[in-house]
């Protein structure tokens, strides 16, 4: 925002940080599942998620790197796409991203202001404000297809309101038990709601599921029935090979880890789907990229790798990615929210820790006490510390050519400006 002569630049920041205030402190009011309140949203908006067609991608793990592949491709494609992404790392329109692009705040902060009242009418939650704003934006924005990711389970989500044309459910592990059951079973159910009957889905699911998947009718596509080759190539991503309808199809991901692999080929068979050339699918898969998982940053004369691990889940893909590109032990430095399954991730990651730099998001109030989080690492040296800066100056006076920051998406919106020289947003995280 420039500033003018009056000061009007002054006064529009102010507008625009007014508006994130009241939006973020409806994340207290908690998650509360069902597609009412935002379906009265959107029709109280005009319905702007009917400007576009709509590409909904869930799953457990996954969800954000499937879907900037698949948005990175539709690019390539010459198709104006709008991706919606949750949570945002360090600033709030990293949510919403049209060709490539974030969206400017101030555009940002205009259509926020019109959705307020609207919302305040209906009783929104946090996420069903977010997910209606997202959909006014891309409208806005002359948005041909909209990549939207799921935030919480599919069947109840927010992201559920609108009506896509293609699914794409990336797995299903358990997390999040307390609102989607306690069963993969019962994860998958939830999950298996953003399908629809007749209409094609993609999905990377376990055998052992897929038979709920099938049963609500959609033109179902499973990964492992099309992935016909992977190969890891190292710090350098991986080549994927899938038999696609007009025959086998060559694509390179950055994306690292053989989840990274999985996630590509998922993004390549909806490209596919959605009527995408092989080359525009190529391209883009090989121009995606991903913050915060498995990503690379130079720091100190060394290297730091984030990833947003934080279930059981992730934590054993990540360790698989190590070990496949021949890392050995490395420090860790560790925060988690306290609602997570935290000693199921400690116990993933412990044989890929050095040792451990226990921290918090200093942001978030879910996040756990770092010095409760000592007993899962014992046997390890353990240095605990009471924000991300102390973090990072514990691990600067190491001086280890390759560190391992993860455990929680927030405290990487934490760490990632610092080892960056950036600006991040000083506002309390929940969702």
């Amino acid at each position: 925002m420039s500033a003018g002569r009056d000061g009007s630049a002054d006064v529009r920041v102010q507008a625009w940080q007014a508006e994130l205030e009241w939006l973020f402190a409806r994340q207290r009011f908690g998650v509360h599942p069902g597609l009412g309140r935002v379906r009265a949203l959107l029709a109280r908006l005009g319905d702007p998620q009917r400007a576009f067609r709509t590409v909904l991608v869930g799953g457990t793990n996954g969800k954000g790197s499937t879907a900037a592949t698949l948005a990175a491709m539709l690019c390539a494609g010459g198709v104006r796409a709008g991706l919606f992404t949750s949570p945002h790392l360090t600033r709030f329109t990293e949510r919403f991203v049209v060709d490539g692009q974030e969206l400017p705040e101030g555009v940002v902060a205009a259509a926020l202001a019109r959705v307020r009242p609207e919302a305040e009418a209906v009783g929104a939650s946090f996420f069903e404000i977010v997910t209606a704003l997202g959909a006014l934006l891309f409208a806005e924005a002359g948005v041909q297809v909209a990549v939207m990711e799921v935030g919480l389970g599919g069947r109840l989500d927010s992201t559920n309101a609108l009506d896509p044309e293609l699914s794409i459910v990336t797995n299903v592990a358990l997390d999040h038990t307390e609102f989607l059951g306690d069963t993969l079973e019962a994860i998958a159910g939830e999950k298996a709601g953003i399908l629809r009957a007749g209409r094609p889905a993609v999905v990377g699911v376990a055998p052992q599921v897929q038979t709920i998947f099938a049963a609500r009718g959609a033109d179902l596509w499973v990964l492992d029935d099309h992935l016909t080759g992977t190969e890891l190539r190292g710090w350098q991503g991986a080549q994927v090979t899938l038999r696609g309808p007009a025959g086998p199809l060559t694509l390179h991901t950055p994306l690292l880890g053989l989840h990274g692999a999985r996630n590509a080929a998922l993004a390549a068979l909806a490209a596919l789907r959605l009527g995408l050339p092989a080359e525009a699918v190529t391209r883009g898969a090989a121009a995606a990229q991903w913050p915060g998982r498995l990503e690379v940053i130079s720091w100190q004369g060394g290297r730091v790798l984030l990833d947003g691990a934080h279930n059981p889940d992730g934590a054993l893909a990540l360790a698989a990615a190590l070990r496949e590109l021949g890392v050995g032990s490395l420090p860790l430095v560790f925060g988690a929210a306290g609602d997570k399954d935290i000693s199921g991730v400690a116990a993933a990651l412990r044989s890929c820790a050095s040792e451990v730099i226990l921290t918090r998001a200093s942001l978030s109030p879910r996040a756990a006490d770092p010095q409760a989080l000592a007993p899962l690492f014992a046997g390890l040296p353990v240095t605990v510390t009471d924000s991300p800066a102390a973090a990072l100056d514990a691990l600067a006076a190491r001086q280890a050519p390759l560190a391992l920051v993860c455990g929680s998406l927030y405290l990487l919106g934490e760490v990632r400006p610092l080892l960056l020289g950036e600006t991040a947003e000083a506002r309390e995280r929940w969702q």
